[in-house]
């Protein structure tokens, strides 16, 4: 693994940790609340999106208004069973979610979610510059690359510089 790889890997680990982040309820409504609840539709499971509108028409409420009427008890089905903390309304063909105000024993249980995905995330990370690391090592054992191979490339570097400085 290259560094700018490993990097790379990172960034997109911190990326995964920000959408696992939003998925936390804060006291306002946000779509991306339903981004992990996975619905049955027709025996496989689907993400919520993929199959409705979903909307937040104030900062208490959430619309869902699926693509297809006959998965209405489905999205209901599956908001009821996450751990989204929701209780769905359904009037026919638009399912409401109100989003209540957090009580402060709720607040503690959110932070400790939050603590669990940037924990999830720190240990990514970490694989992900241990991996780098032995990539690393291994291709020094088999002189791959040598320890000061870099050192050299900012000599050359530095002694080309000097060379354009110092030449009137």
């Amino acid at each position: 693994m290259k560094l700018a790889e490993a990097e790379d890997h990172m960034q997109k680990a911190v990326e995964a940790t920000q959408r696992s982040f939003n998925t936390i309820r804060t006291g306002r409504a946000n779509a991306s609340l339903l981004d992990r609840v996975m619905v049955d539709y027709y025996g496989a499971p689907t993400p919520i999106k993929s199959l409705a509108n979903i909307g937040t028409p104030d900062a208490t409420t959430i619309n869902i208004q699926p693509f297809d009427r006959t998965a209405l008890t489905s999205i209901e089905k599956a908001i009821s069973l996450s751990d989204v903390g929701l209780v769905p309304n359904n009037d026919g063909s638009v399912i409401r979610l109100n989003i209540p105000p957090l009580t402060s024993e709720r607040r503690q249980e959110f932070v400790k979610m939050a603590s669990k995905f940037a924990e999830e995330g720190k240990v990514a990370i970490r694989n992900i510059r241990r991996d780098a690391v032995d990539s690393i090592r291994k291709q020094e054992k088999s002189s791959d690359i040598s320890k000061d191979e870099y050192i050299a490339k900012i000599e050359d570097v530095l002694a080309s510089k000097e060379k354009d400085i110092t030449t009137v």
